[in-house]
């Protein structure tokens, strides 16, 4: 019973109709638990669906507690003090607890409430869980994930000199070290929000070439994750990768 039980709520694999399912269900009902939050004040209607789906949330939880040894392969007990300390279990927990947390009308005011709230929208990862396509993206950054991280030094590097280049140029434009970074930032991305920026001509011509590098090195890692995605995906098709010229 409870094998079965396990085989339905994980990830459906091969033909296990009632697993695909349940796994389509799960999706449905996440993204309708994200109505509420769209919808600013509190609505009873709203309120009583939020609870509703975070029944269904708990539910599934708890069937997960309980199979937690099919899960980890070992019948120790161990498995079931390690699943709540698994990362998915609790972005599940963080976004079942804000829906039945009882809260009344004098707590509302307190900021720390209204973020433990919002910590509903946690539940969009949990589709993580059920989506095969997401589930090969996390691969992808699983196993790119030296590249990544080299491709993230050499941005925060730029960031931090193109911020202590800028100040030094630019030092009437900027108030501090901050704001140089936010520049910095917004630049690396081409966003250019314009509301900080070089007045002189030589802190507009590093601002260019700093741009220019921005979107090089943005490029880098789509380019990576394009390459391990293609790469995922001819594994689970069982497809040979392209030969090269």
């Amino acid at each position: 019973m409870r094998k079965r039980l396990f085989e339905i709520i994980e990830a459906a694999r091969g033909e296990d109709r009632a697993s695909s399912i349940y796994d389509a269900f799960m999706i449905v009902l996440i993204v309708i638990s994200l109505i509420p939050l769209a919808v600013k004040g509190e609505r009873p209607a709203l309120n009583m669906l939020d609870k509703a789906c975070a029944c269904v949330f708990a539910l599934d939880y708890l069937a997960r507690l309980l199979t937690a040894d099919y899960k980890y392969k070992s019948a120790s007990i161990l498995s079931f003090v390690r699943y709540p300390l698994s990362f998915m279990a609790i972005v599940d927990l963080l976004s079942i607890l804000p829906s039945f947390t009882a809260v009344n009308g004098s707590l509302k005011v307190l900021r720390v409430m209204r973020m433990f709230r919002a910590l509903r929208i946690l539940r969009v990862l949990k589709i993580a869980r059920y989506s095969h396509s997401i589930r090969i993206i996390g691969q992808v950054f699983r196993r790119s994930k030296d590249a990544l991280v080299a491709v993230g030094s050499l941005a925060l590097a730029y960031v931090l000199i193109s911020a202590l280049v800028i100040l030094n140029l630019e030092p009437d434009s900027f108030d501090n070290f901050f704001e140089a970074i936010y520049w910095a930032t917004v630049s690396l991305t081409t966003m250019g929000y314009g509301d900080i920026y070089p007045v002189t001509t030589v802190g507009r011509v590093f601002t260019m070439l700093s741009s220019i590098f921005g979107i090089a090195i943005v490029a880098l890692p789509s380019g990576i994750l394009t390459a391990g995605y293609m790469s995922e995906l001819a594994k689970e098709t069982d497809l040979p990768g392209e030969e090269e010229p």
